[in-house]
């Protein structure tokens, strides 16, 4: 049974990796300017079907036409963790609510994006001996990461409730400044701080200009105990943002308790890494692997097949065909609602 149940499974990630293959060699790789905001269903509607006379006189038409495009942005490692990027389209399957896409517009390995940040940094009195640290090395994971010529970033601090001290800048000297003006103390609201992070700042960044990478660092231990909303509200809200969070645990100590799996659930539904640093010194650690893996990314645009702009959460299979590697992307993503549906 177990050879037969293999050569099945073979058989059906073959089957997968055709059909991508296939949509791929149905369309040119489109310019990545007329990509999407990344990871995100959404719609593209050229002019209205017009009657208009041209400088020459003669009647021209323009034809209206929809094309939803899915900006998926991932990552693959070998089992060490070291990142792949070598890979082409063949080796991959994907499953866009449980079918293979209609087309696929390009596949690209994305460096260069600019990037669009937001930093959130838990200041409630549980991490209070450990915060002035956590300060430090966000401050060098910014200067290290951002430039000023393309990134753009935002800082927040949080306990009961959200405290934004700095909105969307390029300017270095303002974030740091936003995150040495954080001061700990009260409780934990993490689910809260993540949905407003990408309700108020993620959600319609660089909507309708050029496609960008969204990401969140997300530093906390994770506890949380005054959040209005739930862990499932949260994801759900990064998701409608299409935005990666990596998840940084300021639990140092010796095994991992319900806070480290709550940054796992985050990081693994938006697409991003959790992170467990042993030790704070070995912060500095993780926020060098995820500047690493913002730069080592991939990039597929693709039409969903039996698309729906009715709103409603479509899941993503995303898979290599190398058992050896692991792709990291997200669940899924929401679908925009159409006019009928508003």
């Amino acid at each position: 049974m177990s050879g037969t149940s293999t050569r099945l499974r073979s058989c059906t990630l073959l089957l997968l990796a055709l059909s991508l293959s296939a949509a791929l060699a149905q369309t040119k790789p489109a310019d990545n300017s007329k990509s999407k905001t990344q990871s995100q269903a959404s719609t593209q509607t050229q002019q209205p079907k017009v009657q208009s006379q041209s400088d020459t006189g003669k009647t021209q038409y323009t034809i209206q036409q929809q094309v939803n495009e899915v900006d998926l942005v991932f990552a693959v490692t070998d089992k060490h963790g070291h990142f792949i990027n070598n890979l082409e389209e063949s080796d991959f399957a994907l499953l866009d609510n449980q079918l293979a896409p209609e087309r696929v517009f390009s596949f690209t390995q994305e460096t260069d994006l600019p990037l669009r940040l937001g930093v959130l940094i838990d200041t409630s009195t549980s991490i209070r001996e450990r915060f002035h640290f956590e300060q430090q090395a966000s401050i060098s994971f910014l200067l290290q990461t951002l430039r000023p010529s393309t990134d753009r970033a935002f800082v927040m601090g949080f306990d009961v409730t959200p405290d934004y001290k700095q909105n969307w800048t390029n300017n270095l000297d303002q974030l740091t400044q936003g995150i040495d003006a954080l001061r700990s103390g009260g409780g934990t609201a993490l689910y809260d701080a993540v949905y407003s992070a990408c309700r108020d700042k993620m959600l319609n960044v660089a909507r309708g200009q050029e496609a960008v990478r969204k990401a969140m660092i997300l530093i906390s231990d994770g506890d949380d105990n005054q959040s209005h909303a739930y862990l499932d509200d949260a994801i759900k809200e990064c998701q409608r943002a299409s935005t990666i969070v990596y998840t940084i645990s300021t639990n140092t100590s010796p095994s991992r308790d319900r806070g480290d799996d709550i940054l796992q659930k985050i990081a693994e539904a938006t697409g991003g890494r959790a992170f467990f640093p042993h030790s704070l010194q070995d912060m500095p650690v993780s926020f060098a692997a995820i500047q690493n893996e913002l730069r080592s990314q991939y990039a597929l645009v693709y039409e969903p097949a039996d698309f729906k702009d009715n709103g409603a959460f479509r899941s993503i299979y995303l898979y290599c065909l190398n058992r050896h590697y692991k792709v990291r992307a997200m669940k899924g993503y929401f679908a925009p609602r159409g006019e009928q549906q508003q």
